[in-house]
């Protein structure tokens, strides 16, 4: 399980890994109220991640590393979700590896600077078309499909390889 943390939206991504052949089994938004308390936003995410964890049972699950920009009341609420996902996580006794954005990029599509659109088709190529915004719904697919770049992008570093796209 991949997981793209963020407080108002995070996106979560699961795949199934078979010999060479990796599936898209669900992905998806977790999103909380923007005008709800710390508190009840960080409970919505736990509840929320626990139970997809309950649902699929991953083996492992695989977070985007926070990634400092200039904003650090944002990065600093990023993390709180953060630290409330790796605890869902582990409660379930599932264990957590983090993987840096760079390093995402360039094992997904091949750089380290790829843009969403280049990380998304690349996603496209190995996961199959169906990996798309669902429903012709407006939404936030960039999240859930990071999340999965961020699942997949372990799937690959497990196997010892690089996708270039």
């Amino acid at each position: 399980m991949g997981i793209d943390p963020g407080t108002a939206t995070t996106g979560f991504g699961l795949i199934r890994v078979s010999g060479n052949k990796f599936e898209a089994l669900d992905f998806g938004l977790i999103e909380t109220d923007k005008n709800g308390t710390t508190g009840k936003r960080l409970e919505n995410i736990f509840g929320q991640v626990t139970s997809i964890l309950k649902k699929f049972s991953p083996d492992i699950v695989a977070i985007e590393k926070l990634f400092f920009a200039t904003n650090a009341k944002t990065a600093m609420a990023v993390g709180q979700a953060q630290g409330v996902m790796i605890f869902a996580a582990s409660r379930s006794k599932i264990d957590v590896v983090e993987y840096a954005p760079g390093t995402i990029k360039k094992i997904i599509a091949g750089d380290g600077r790829a843009d969403k659109i280049m990380v998304q088709r690349a996603l496209r190529k190995v996961l199959g078309a169906k990996v798309r915004s669902k429903a012709k719904k407006r939404t936030h697919f960039d999240n859930a499909a990071d999340a999965l770049a961020v699942a997949l992008c372990h799937a690959i570093k497990l196997k010892g390889g690089e996708k270039n796209g």
